[in-house]
């Protein structure tokens, strides 16, 4: 039996099949481990197993418990008390244990109240589609990301007081054409599309479709991208919301494990290399009502809906404050610069890859409207970002807001003066500190997380960065 075949068993009678179902399928695959995941504040999968014969049907209602204070912007020492709620739906076999291992995604709650964790960002995204549903709007939002990354073959870094370095190295990379080997790098920016020999990578990226299919993760496209270095770029058919933003995790889970089984490193980091493009995670979104798309219209502009402009609106809007959520790191301000093909314009285009929102025009079909959002980068945690987006485009509806014309005219050659997106991860933080209101609508996000989530940022990534000296100060002042 396939993953798919297993996720299709598994969901027969629901969205949410009983426990039960899981535990015996996990008999007849002869699992004798389970592993526990959830994903932290950040955007990271944590985990712990424990033996099949040590979880029983009572763990998917009671939980299971586990000190939060130790998970990166969650609880204090005096309150980390926490119980991880496994969700029967997510279970898979986990492909990269060498025991036969079920794997189940989890959420959060508080052993005391009992209630879903307020910090928990698979809650939130979940809260987000409940939210929609209670608007009236819509009851889905599909959401299809695009998550490139880096295939390197060494890295290195190193941090210390007098000295700090970093290196990667790819056999494809530009810089290696000097070296004596068998040609055939990949020139800077002339990554897009080429075939074997230039693309060393494809054999590694069709065993990682290969293993996402096989857990049930429908893929499309996968190729090398622009930047020379090993960039890639796997895309997955678009899923719910909530849905989309677990197979995401999985999808990194996969990329990085299959990688690293080959004697490879990735990085979904988006900016690795200087002066080559970085990785982004374009998001392509889209509202649906009982199974009818409600982006498309023939004679609105660049063939949106009313309903679909607002949206465009609410994200050019807010789009400051959401890229401290959509891009949160430092590195992703490496990639976010003006003057190149990144999407740094707070404009809407049908085909400008500059502007942070794109329409797809490959099709007229009314089901494959969409809007695709470009700022975004695989660094982000897919559950934030997701309910983020959705959020600030169900306010542009919601206030009737209009984003005016498509931006079709040449963003590089006259920029009518649009508005462009924060330089910086403090800048975004700073707006996401004046601009977040409409994440608080119907109870989705909360003061508390935006208030974590913003100081953790400044101190543990803004300072450390802002405050140690740069290798180019060097060469620019050490003579002065």
């Amino acid at each position: 039996m396939s993953e798919l075949e297993i996720k299709h068993y598994l969901e027969a009678n629901g969205t949410k099949p009983h426990p039960r179902e899981a535990l015996e399928w996990a008999g007849e695959t002869r699992a004798v481990m389970v592993d526990l995941k959830f994903c932290d504040l950040l955007g990271t999968w944590q985990h712990v197993s424990l033996p099949i014969s040590a979880l029983d049907e009572s763990a998917f209602d009671e939980g299971l418990g586990f000190d939060g204070s130790s998970i990166r912007g969650w609880q204090g020492i005096s309150e980390s008390d926490m119980l991880l709620m496994p969700d029967a739906s997510s279970a898979m076999l986990d492909p990269f244990t060498e025991a036969p291992t079920l794997s189940l995604v989890c959420e959060i709650v508080d052993p005391v109240t009992h209630e879903p964790y307020g910090k928990d960002p698979r809650r939130i995204a979940k809260r987000a589609e409940e939210y929609l549903r209670s608007t009236g709007i819509a009851d889905t939002c599909f959401v299809g990301p695009e998550c490139e990354f880096f295939v390197f073959d060494e890295v290195s870094y190193e941090l210390g007081p007098n000295a700090a370095h970093y290196s990667v190295d790819s056999a494809e990379g530009h810089w290696n054409c000097g070296r004596p080997g068998l040609g055939y790098t990949v020139r800077e920016k002339e990554g897009y599309f080429p075939p074997a020999p230039h693309d060393t990578l494809h054999d590694l990226r069709t065993r990682m479709v290969l293993t996402l299919e096989r857990l049930g993760i429908p893929c499309e496209f996968h190729h090398h991208e622009v930047a020379s270095g090993g960039q890639c770029e796997i895309d997955l058919r678009f899923q719910s919301l909530t849905r989309m933003a677990d197979q995401v995790m999985t999808y990194k889970y996969v990329v990085k494990n299959v990688a690293r089984a080959a004697g490879k490193s990735v990085t979904f980091m988006p900016k690795p290399i200087f002066g080559d493009n970085g990785s982004g995670m374009h998001c392509h979104q889209s509202l649906w009502m009982e199974g009818t798309p409600l982006f498309a219209d023939k004679s609105g502009p660049a063939g949106l809906s009313r309903l679909a402009r607002g949206y465009v609106a609410g994200l050019l809007a807010h789009a400051p404050a959401l890229l401290a959520l959509c891009a949160p790191t430092t590195n992703s301000y490496r990639r976010l610069v003006p003057g190149y093909e990144a999407p740094v314009n707070l404009a809407y285009s049908s085909r400008n890859r500059s502007a942070c929102i794109r329409i797809p025009m490959y099709s007229d079909s009314a089901k494959a409207k969409r809007i695709e959002f470009r700022c975004p980068d695989p660094t982000a945690n897919p559950y934030l970002a997701f309910a983020a987006m959705m959020m600030a485009g169900l306010d542009g509806i919601e206030r009737g807001l209009d984003p005016g014309d498509p931006s079709d005219f040449d963003l590089f050659e006259d920029d009518h003066d649009v508005a462009q997106v924060p330089g910086s991860l403090a800048e975004a933080l700073d707006a996401l500190e004046a601009d977040h209101a409409f994440l608080l609508d119907g109870d989705v996000f909360s003061e508390e997380l935006i208030r974590t989530w913003i100081d953790y940022k400044r101190v543990n990534e803004v300072d450390p960065v802002r405050l140690r000296p740069h290798p180019m100060e060097f060469s620019l002042y050490y003579d002065c």
